[in-house]
């Protein structure tokens, strides 16, 4: 009699995790280093805003797109121009052009006032438009002299609304301060997406820190998504901008691709599961 094995969550490599190196390096590097595909941020970079290319890039290194994160950064707000909603239906149109699963989007900024009154509303609208996940990102507040400033509309923290699916992000809940662990029982299924990055909890600094070198529970995030059995996608999406040459970062990239592989082993997963029963 056989067994049936779940599979292991697919790892990818989000071309944010190269800089200054560009969208192309991304790829080499995801393929040369056993990534199973790459988290497209989309920037300033052109060859990241250009769906014929990216499919070219794909087809040549053999390894599939499996996100799209959308233009929201303060830096890319006149990426794919300057409505929101233009982005986010660009970006679903690249989503579905190049086989990818998921797009990433982040809440609105509180000044983009019409876009957040109908974010919630027009999310909906364009899941029923299409087969692709509109996965929405937990963010963190800004402080300063002992005041909390949240740039976000309706807010940072995405488990505190209705949207089907949303994105963990272990960076952004060290500066938030937030519990990663109750986080991601609070989100359960609606748990759709991983970025995998490690912090310290310094206010206001996202640092993406390669997982294990920083205090978030990044190891134990793993093994409990492994396994409940999770189906969605975990994307290193560290900063490898401060290495002091192409070699560190690569041992960067090794080293981030080793702990998730190693965290989401079917043995850890196991016996992960074992502890919490």
């Amino acid at each position: 009699m056989s067994v049936t094995r779940a599979s292991t969550p697919k790892i990818a490599l989000s071309t944010a995790s190269v800089y200054p190196e560009r969208t192309p390096d991304a790829f080499e590097l995801a393929a040369r280093l056993g990534y199973d595909g790459v988290e497209i941020m989309v920037g300033a970079d052109p060859v990241s805003q250009d769906v014929d290319v990216l499919e070219r890039l794909r087809d040549h290194y053999q390894l599939p797109i499996l996100a799209i994160h959308a233009p929201c950064l303060l830096v890319t707000q006149r990426v794919w121009g300057k409505d929101p909603w233009v982005k986010l239906q660009r970006a679903q149109r690249a989503a579905e052009r190049v086989g990818a699963r998921t797009v990433v989007v982040h809440p609105p900024f509180r000044w983009q006032r019409d876009y957040a009154r109908d974010f919630e509303v027009g999310l909906a609208r364009m899941r029923d438009e299409t087969d692709v996940v509109f996965a929405v990102e937990n963010m963190f507040p800004l402080k300063a002299r002992g005041n909390e400033m949240v740039p976000y509309s309706p807010g940072w923290n995405p488990i505190d609304y209705d949207f089907p699916q949303v994105t963990l992000d272990l960076s952004h809940t060290a500066v938030s301060g937030s519990d990663a662990r109750e986080m991601s029982a609070k989100l359960g299924d609606r748990l759709a997406h991983l970025h995998l990055a490690d912090g310290l909890g310094i206010p206001n600094k996202d640092e993406h820190l390669v997982p294990g070198r920083g205090n978030q529970p990044c190891a134990e995030i793993l093994e409990r998504l492994a396994g409940n059995g999770y189906d969605g996608l975990v994307v290193l999406e560290i900063n490898t901008r401060k290495a002091g040459g192409r070699t560190e970062r690569i041992e960067d990239l090794t080293e981030a691709l080793a702990f998730a592989r190693r965290h989401l082993a079917p043995s850890r997963a196991a016996k992960a599961k074992g502890a919490r029963g």
